[in-house]
């Protein structure tokens, strides 16, 4: 699985809607807003350039542009890490206000059934679309995941 998948596995809708979450000013306080602009190829970055380049942004996706779908994927994350926090602390998986160690061996803490634990628990408390990338987002991160979760339909 890459992680462009986590991204298509939401569709165009479900991708813009995830666009919407993201806050200039937490990109600034973790020092993402400039390697966003570029990666993104845009002057500024702001919410109205987000939401104009959002089709853009989708072709990338569909392109499987990785380098741009991981600074992606780190700029929508940080605008949810009380979400992050929040399943990693469900998980059982060592973090420090949803950041965790690069060398972690996780693993161990993805029991079987671990998605759809994590999806029943937060799926009304957060944006789907956020739940969802999140879960798959770990899957392909830490828990060698090679399909991309959905939920359970009905």
């Amino acid at each position: 699985m890459q992680l462009s998948d986590a991204f298509l596995a939401l569709g165009e809708e479900g991708f813009f809607q995830l666009l919407r979450h993201v806050s200039i000013g937490k990109l600034r306080t973790y020092q993402l807003y400039d390697t966003l602009r570029v990666r993104a190829h845009v002057p500024k970055l702001n919410t109205e350039v987000l939401r104009k380049a959002a089709p853009r942004f989708w072709a990338r996706v569909n392109e499987r542009d990785e380098e741009f779908v991981k600074d992606l994927a780190q700029a929508i994350l940080v605008c949810h890490l009380d979400l992050i926090t929040a399943v990693l602390d469900l998980l059982g998986v060592p973090n420090q206000a949803g950041f965790f160690s690069k060398d972690l061996d996780a693993k161990k803490y993805f029991s079987e059934g671990w998605q759809e634990r994590v999806y029943e628990k937060f799926r009304g408390a957060h944006p789907e679309q956020a739940v969802l990338f999140y879960i798959n987002h770990l899957g392909w991160e830490l828990a060698g995941a090679t399909e991309v979760f959905s939920p359970p339909k009905g």
